[in-house]
Parts: C-alpha cells; sequence; structure tokens
C-alpha cells in the first residue's frame, strides 16, 4: 500500500502539534475515516487522530515520494 501524504490546512485547538502548511504522512485506519479522522504521524514518529476536515490530500511525483520516505527509515 503506497503512503498517503496530507497537507495540514487548519490547525485550530492543535497549534503546537500541526504546523500549517506542512506535509503529513498518514496511517490509513478505515475506523477513524468513518469517524472523519485521519491518523497522522508526528515529529516523533507516533501517530495520533485528528479531524480529517484540517487537511488537503496531496499527490506528490513517485520519485518525490521515494525521497521523503527514504529520509524516515
Amino acid at each position: 500500500m503506497k503512503p498517503r501524504f496530507l497537507l495540514c490546512v487548519d490547525n485550530r485547538g492543535y497549534e503546537a502539534s500541526l504546523e500549517l502548511r506542512k506535509l503529513y504522512e498518514t496511517i490509513p485506519d478505515k475506523e477513524t475515516e468513518r469517524h472523519h479522522q485521519v491518523r497522522i504521524i508526528d515529529e516523533s514518529g507516533e501517530d495520533y487522530l485528528y479531524p480529517a476536515e484540517f487537511f488537503a490530500p496531496v499527490r506528490l511525483p513517485t520519485q518525490t515520494r521515494s525521497r521523503i520516505l527514504e529520509k524516515v527509515a
């Protein structure tokens, strides 16, 4: 499964945890999606739930996505 990336477009109430205009990797989670939430991996490497409307989907070229993910590994 390809990693999905989302762009933070709102951080009201989560200013200490989310940066506006920052790209975040998500973990697919059908249960949280039913509750209009997304599971986001933060800088600590941990995942947390946030409102889905705080993010916009982003399509990255394969080479860009690979370069981002190799920094994580």
